[in-house]
C-alpha cells in the first residue's frame, strides 16, 4: 500500500495555491491597463499588448527562472518599438522581436546570463533615464491630442510651446485634464486608508477616466478595438530579408541586450523583496528569449522583465509561479471574451499612465546619491541619458557603455606616489669616493688630512609607488620621479603595484638611468621591473 503524503504537505499545497491565487489577480489588475497602454504608445493596436502579457504569463510564467517574476510588454521599450514600427513597418517590427529572441535564447545556451550582472549600473538607470525622458515628453504630446515632432531632442525643446498652443483649443484642454486627473489618482489612489487603496492606482484611474469621459460627454479620442485575430499577424516570410540590412541587425542587437539586461536587473531586484529561491539568471534569459520568440511569431510587442508588476505578485503574497501563470490566464479570458470594453479607455488617460510610468523610470534619488559619493558614476548615468534623449536608445547605451569602460580603466590605473626623507645614520664614514671640502679627492684607502673634515653624510630617498602603473598615469610618475633631488640615493619600492604595463616599465627603467647619471649617487629599484636586466647604478667617478 502507497505510503501517503506527510500532512503538513497536504496543508501547504491548498495554502500556496490560495496565494497564488489572489496574487494573481492583482497582477492581472496592474498588468491589464500597462499592457494597453504600452502597446498604444508603441504605435500598434492595443490588443497586442494584451498578447505579448498573455505570453509573459502562460509561456516564461511556466519556465523555470525567477520564480516571483511577471514578464510583459515593458514601458521601457516603448521608444525602440516606436521606432521599429515607424521605419520597418509592423512586419519588421514581428521579425526583429523573432530574432531578439533568438539571440536570447542563445545566449542563455551559452550560459552569458550572469555576465549581464556585469553592466555598469550607471549605465542602466542612465538609459532608463533617457527612456523615461522621451517617454514623458511624447505622452504629453498624445495627453494634448498634437502630433509630436521626430526625436527627443526636438519633443522636449517644443513641448512648452506645444502644450501652451492646446490650451487653446476646448479639445485638447479636455484631453489635457483627463490625462491630468489620470496622474493624480495614481499618485493618490495608493494613499487611501483601508482596503481601498490596495487596488491598483492605474486601473482605478482608467475606470474613472472612461466613466467621467462617458457621462460628462467629454470630446476625447478613445481605444479602436479590431480584436485580437484581427491584431494578430504572423510575419510574412518576405519580411525575414530584413534581417539583411546592418540598421535591422543592429536594432535587434539593442532589443536583445536592453531586454536581457532589464529582465535580469529585474530579477535581482525582486530577489531582495523576497526570501525564496533566487534566480536562476540563465534559465532566466532562456525563458526570456522562448517569450521573445513566439512574440515575433505573433507580431506582438517584445516583452521584459517589469518591475512593478513584480514587485506587486510579491507584495500580494505570490509563493510560486502559479501566479504568474494565472495572471496570463485573466489576460486571455479577457482578450477572448471582453475585448469591447477597451473601447470605452480614453486615450488620455493611457498617455497618463504611460506619462506616470515613464516619470518613475528616471531614478532621481539615485542621481543623487551618485553624485554625492561618486560624481563619475552619476556623469556616466547623466552622458547616457542624454544620449538617448538626442541621438537615440542605440546609440546612448554605446556610448554609455564606453564611457563607464573608460572610467573603469581609469580609476583601475590609479596611482599613489609615496616618498620618505631617511635621515643619514650617526656616526657614518664619509665614502672614500667623495672629495674633500678642498676638492683633494684622496687615494684609495687614504683618509683625509688631519683637522679637514669629510663631506656630509647623506640619507636615503625612498620612494613607494602603489596602485595601477599604466600609461594613462605616466605623465603624473614622471613628474614625482623627475622633481627628486640627484645629490642624494634614491630607492623605488614597486613592490606595492597591482599592474606595471610596458610603457611604465620602459618609462621608470629609463629614468633610473639618467638619474644615476646625472648625480653621484646610485639609483635603487626593487624589485627591479625587468628580470632580464640590472638595476641601474652610477657611473664610475672620474679620477681627480
Amino acid at each position: 500500500m502507497p505510503s501517503s503524503p506527510p500532512p503538513g504537505r497536504l496543508r501547504r499545497l491548498p495554502s500556496h495555491f490560495r496565494q497564488d491565487f489572489a496574487a494573481s489577480l492583482v497582477v492581472f489588475l496592474v498588468a491589464l491597463p500597462l499592457c494597453v497602454g504600452v502597446a498604444v504608445a508603441s504605435g500598434v493596436p492595443a490588443e497586442l499588448g494584451l498578447v505579448t502579457g498573455i505570453v509573459g504569463g502562460l509561456v516564461t510564467g511556466m519556465m523555470r527562472g525567477s520564480s516571483l517574476q511577471v514578464s510583459g510588454p515593458a514601458a521601457g521599450l516603448t521608444v525602440l518599438v516606436l521606432e521599429s514600427v515607424r521605419t520597418f513597418g509592423p512586419a519588421g517590427l514581428g521579425v526583429i522581436v523573432l530574432a531578439a529572441g533568438l539571440v536570447q535564447t542563445a545566449l542563455g545556451l551559452l550560459r552569458w546570463g550572469r555576465w549581464f550582472r556585469a553592466i555598469s549600473l550607471s549605465v542602466v538607470e542612465g538609459m532608463l533615464a533617457g527612456i523615461g525622458l522621451v517617454i514623458v515628453a511624447g505622452q504629453l504630446y498624445a495627453a494634448a491630442g498634437v502630433p509630436a515632432p521626430e526625436g527627443g531632442a526636438a519633443r522636449l525643446a517644443a513641448l512648452p510651446a506645444a502644450l501652451a498652443g492646446a490650451l487653446a483649443d476646448p479639445r485638447a484642454v479636455a484631453s489635457v485634464a483627463v490625462a491630468a486627473g489620470t496622474v493624480l489618482v495614481i499618485v493618490g489612489w495608493p494613499r487611501l486608508p483601508g482596503r481601498a487603496g490596495a487596488l491598483p492606482g492605474a486601473l482605478v484611474a482608467v475606470l474613472l477616466a472612461g466613466l467621467v469621459t462617458a457621462l460628462a460627454g467629454l470630446p476625447v479620442a478613445a481605444v479602436r478595438v479590431d480584436g485580437v485575430l484581427a491584431a494578430v499577424r504572423t510575419p510574412d516570410p518576405a519580411a525575414f530579408l530584413l534581417l539583411a540590412e546592418p540598421a535591422v541587425l543592429g536594432t535587434v542587437l539593442a532589443f536583445a541586450l536592453i531586454a536581457s539586461a532589464e529582465s535580469l536587473f529585474s530579477a535581482a531586484a525582486v530577489d531582495r523583496l523576497h526570501d525564496g529561491p533566487p534566480t536562476d539568471y540563465d534559465r532566466e534569459l532562456l525563458a526570456q528569449g522562448a517569450g521573445n520568440t513566439l512574440c515575433g511569431l505573433l507580431g506582438a510587442l517584445p516583452l521584459t522583465a517589469v518591475i512593478v508588476r513584480s514587485s506587486a505578485n510579491v507584495r500580494a503574497g505570490a509563493r510560486t509561479r502559479v501566479s504568474r501563470v494565472l495572471h496570463g490566464v485573466w489576460l486571455l479570458v479577457f482578450a477572448a471574451l471582453l475585448p469591447g470594453a477597451l473601447a470605452y479607455v480614453p486615450l488620455p488617460a493611457l498617455a497618463g499612465i504611460l506619462v506616470h510610468a515613464g516619470w518613475k523610470l528616471i531614478p532621481f534619488r539615485g542621481i543623487v546619491a551618485l553624485w554625492r559619493g561618486h560624481r563619475g558614476e552619476a556623469a556616466v548615468l547623466a552622458a547616457t541619458a542624454a544620449a538617448i534623449v538626442a541621438v537615440g536608445m542605440l546609440e546612448g547605451v554605446l556610448a554609455g557603455l564606453g564611457l563607464a569602460v573608460a572610467k573603469a580603466a581609469w580609476e583601475a590605473s590609479h596611482l599613489r606616489v609615496d616618498h620618505t626623507d631617511e635621515p643619514p645614520p650617526p656616526d657614518r664614514p664619509s665614502p672614500p669616493d667623495q672629495p674633500s671640502p678642498s676638492g683633494r679627492r684622496p687615494a684609495s684607502g687614504e683618509p683625509f688630512a688631519h683637522g679637514e673634515p669629510g663631506p656630509p653624510a647623506v640619507g636615503v630617498l625612498r620612494v613607494r609607488l602603489s596602485g595601477g602603473a599604466t600609461f594613462l598615469r605616466l605623465p603624473k610618475l614622471l613628474d614625482v620621479l623627475e622633481a627628486l633631488p640627484r645629490d642624494r640615493p634614491v630607492e623605488v619600492d614597486l613592490s606595492g603595484l597591482h599592474h606595471l604595463d610596458h610603457a611604465c616599465r620602459a618609462a621608470v627603467t629609463a629614468w633610473a638611468e639618467r638619474h644615476a647619471a646625472a648625480g653621484p649617487h646610485p639609483v635603487r629599484l626593487h624589485p627591479f621591473p625587468d628580470p632580464h636586466a640590472a638595476p641601474a647604478a652610477a657611473p664610475a667617478p672620474a679620477g681627480p
